[in-house]
């Protein structure tokens, strides 16, 4: 793809969720589809019609088993965090329509125990999970992505450990 055609693409539409513990880690999955070592948080696309909470509250369920109500929300990203795909994946993802990902991100803090956590949902999209200091998932994060959690994190800073 020729730089002008990537810049002519819009962002897909997308939200993000830094769920909390109570000693303030981070969930993180390892991707099911990435062999290598690609943690990540609950994301994903927001459905027409939907506002951006819905959009995270129903991925995180989708992604992890955890309901609604084992969630408060304590913050939200003031505008949206943008990233571009690298140029190995432009046309291979979301029928090459987008050119990288607009997101508002959510902090929730997770009211639930460990076992209310079930990652072998319908469409699994992580292989295991844990809880992560944000410096350790930082490390451990697709390079593609690493400017954005930074952001993220820098924008959630008060309340991670």
């Amino acid at each position: 793809m020729k730089k002008k055609e990537i810049e002519t693409l819009p962002y897909r539409r997308n939200v993000g969720v830094v769920l909390i513990n109570a000693e303030g880690q981070i969930f993180a999955g390892q991707r099911i589809d990435n062999p290598g070592p690609a943690w990540q948080m609950p994301q994903g696309g927001i459905d027409k019609g939907e506002k951006p909470k819905e959009a995270a509250l129903r991925e995180l369920g989708e992604e992890t088993g955890i309901r609604p109500d084992l969630v408060e929300k304590i913050a939200k990203t003031e505008d949206w965090v943008t990233y571009d795909l690298p140029e190995e994946l432009l046309g291979k993802i979301w029928g090459g329509k987008y050119r990288g990902q607009k997101q508002k991100w959510f902090l929730f803090r997770f009211l639930g125990q460990d076992g209310d956590v079930n990652i072998a949902t319908e469409h699994p999209e992580f292989s295991v999970w844990q809880w992560m200091g944000h410096e350790e998932l930082l490390a451990q994060i697709v390079p593609f992505k690493r400017a954005v959690y930074e952001e993220v994190f820098t924008a959630f800073r008060e309340y991670l450990r």
